[in-house]
């Protein structure tokens, strides 16, 4: 059992939650992911600096697009105007970023010729992604704001997430290497302080390529693991 609170994710044990449609059917738990990212940090925000303010919303975002399943149960967002955009792409609205499959599969959108995919966002679902990567990255995959260029209604925002590759990731035995993500971000937000528009930019190469360095294992394996309840409930 977690604690009762997340120190970096506001919304996730408030009163307001208490109704909350949950996908997996109970509030995840980022105590494993919390301490990794405690451990691993290249910076630590004042608290009420921007920076801070920056990641915490961030971190409520991505629980809530994750997590919830009634996209009128969002805080941090307005579903009604938001849109997501990754490298320059036309935006989408929440209704399109589902239809693609949601979780993953809107961060890993990719131009690359379909048989050259070691992950195809066209081939998953969101189930399928949250067991790959949840499989794949144990102790979750750890987000910190490394510089705020702009605070709100505008925010940029340089980005970094890691995580340990202690679990196999499509045919691929794990390595137990740590694999980074360097990003910049633009989140605008209306006046109510809800997020309206999301724009990442970053190279999903940096991630997947680290994925890759493990030998070829067979799948069967994978699947084994990918089915724990336990580890569908990281992240």
């Amino acid at each position: 059992m977690g604690s009762s609170e997340d120190k970096y994710r506001t919304f996730l044990h408030q009163e307001q939650e208490k109704n909350t449609k949950w996908r997996f059917g109970a509030p995840p738990n980022y105590d494993v992911v919390n301490k990794l990212f405690e451990e691993g940090r290249t910076k630590k925000w004042p608290p009420g600096s921007l920076e801070e303010q920056v990641q915490t919303l961030v971190k409520n975002w991505e629980m809530e697009v994750f997590h919830k399943v009634d996209v009128n149960q969002y805080r941090s967002l307005d579903p009604q105007k938001y849109t997501f955009s990754l490298n320059g792409r036309n935006a989408m609205t929440l209704e399109e970023k589902k239809k693609l499959g949601g979780g993953y599969n809107a961060l890993l959108q990719t131009s690359m010729p379909q048989e050259l995919r070691v992950y195809d966002p066209n081939e998953e679902t969101a189930d399928s992604s949250h067991n790959i990567f949840t499989t794949t990255f144990p102790r979750g995959f750890a987000l910190e704001i490394l510089h705020v260029y702009s605070g709100p209604p505008v925010i940029i925002y340089k980005f970094r997430h890691w995580g340990f590759m202690e679990g196999p990731f499509k045919g691929h035995a794990p390595t137990g290497q740590k694999v980074e993500l360097f990003g910049i971000a633009i989140f605008t937000l209306d006046e109510a302080s809800k997020i309206v528009k999301v724009e990442f930019f970053y190279d999903p190469a940096e991630l997947l390529g680290g994925l890759l360095k493990g030998p070829a294992i067979d799948a069967s394996g994978e699947d084994a693991i990918s089915s724990c309840p336990v580890l569908r409930n990281t992240g």
